[in-house]
């Protein structure tokens, strides 16, 4: 399943943060990057709370609410990438919690 990690593209979150415009939403869950953009009619719980969470780090909000195995799955479709603000001299992007989640789904 580390070859699924690999493939997906390295995001900083700096861009996440430019994904918060009506022509594309972006939220940041567990470490990984989705564009919900598209999503945002079919959400169930309304697409205020992913306007609200657009360009933002949404694990809290979104384990708060206690998804289903369903919603879960679904979010595989809309995931464009992992975070990495891996600067090169050690600091940030710890790709290894996210091949653990994507093993689990």
């Amino acid at each position: 399943m580390a070859a699924a990690v690999d493939a997906l593209k390295k995001i900083r979150t700096d861009e996440v943060k430019r994904h918060k415009t009506k022509e594309s939403y972006w939220v940041i869950i567990n470490g990984k990057v989705y564009d919900v953009t598209l999503f945002l009619e079919e959400h169930p719980g309304g697409e205020e709370i992913l306007i609200e969470n657009a360009g933002t780090d949404a694990t809290v909000n979104f384990e708060d609410v206690g998804h289903s195995t369903d919603a879960q799955e679904m979010m595989l479709t809309y995931l464009i990438g992992i975070i990495d603000d891996n600067d090169g001299n050690g600091g940030g992007g710890d790709a290894s919690s996210v091949t653990t989640d994507l093993i689990t789904l």
